[in-house]
């Protein structure tokens, strides 16, 4: 009898900070996979073995995968999955700039707002360290926050004042908001794979564990909570009953 093929392997990291995974890539990837139907299950992160260094990525048999666009791409290329919803390429075409706005543009204030700030960068990333070697424990995280630090100055969003960031974020927040209406999902009343994503950042941009700017507002908008309360319900009853 030939065995059953080993089911896919999903690398995230354990759930923190009242969230389901502490990055908002690792919420899409899982909430993709789940979506999919395809069988997996989770496995811990190494970072030496991520293909792209971070986090997360999929293991296929002999294959590993990084990025959640790319694993995304690999369940519908290999597994037949369609996360179109059956929607119109125009309704897709918006879906995939929200994306792009949400992953290349909010992700950024979050990560400002949870390592820029020192009272937030101490109650949540610091403890990312928490199992490193003793003599590494006290130095790596003012390394890597200062790392992210250049890193946001690089990219720009570092440079603005803490004003001006917010009201570049408020932007974000109120096109999704617009673009959602009443809608059960973001194109219509059925899901598709920009949902993951909407989902994942929204609900980390609004987690009340950190003192943010951010998270009041996208609480202050009804149709966002309810949107992100009913996946909460879907993909993850357990939190959503929290």
């Amino acid at each position: 009898m030939t065995p059953a093929p080993a089911p896919l392997q999903l690398h995230v990291s354990a759930p923190m900070f009242g969230l389901a995974r502490p990055s908002p890539f690792e919420i899409k990837a899982d909430v993709l996979l789940k979506m999919s139907g395809v069988p997996f299950v989770e496995a811990p992160m190494d970072y030496r073995k991520a293909p792209k260094g971070k986090t997360p990525y999929l293991t296929d048999g002999t294959l590993r995968l990084g990025d959640s666009h790319f694993i995304r791409r690999h369940l519908e290329a290999r597994y037949g999955v369609d996360f179109t919803g059956g929607y119109t390429t125009i309704a897709l075409a918006q879906a995939w700039a929200v994306e792009r706005m949400l992953e290349e543009h909010l992700y950024f204030v979050i990560v400002y707002e949870r390592w820029g700030d020192d009272a937030n960068f101490n109650k949540g990333p610091r403890h990312y360290f928490d199992d490193a070697p003793a003599p590494l424990r006290a130095v790596l995280p003012i390394m890597i926050r200062r790392k992210v630090k250049r890193m946001l100055t690089a990219q720009g969003l570092g440079r603005h004042t803490a004003n001006e960031i917010f009201e570049l974020a408020k932007g974000d927040v109120d096109a999704v908001s617009a673009l959602l209406g009443d809608k059960h999902y973001l194109l219509g009343d059925r899901i598709c794979g920009a949902d993951a994503t909407v989902f994942a950042f929204l609900v980390s941009a609004s987690a009340p564990y950190f003192e943010t700017r951010l998270g009041p507002y996208v609480r202050d908008q009804s149709n966002i909570m309810a949107y992100l309360a009913r996946l909460q319900t879907q993909f993850y009853p357990t939190l959503a009953k929290a």
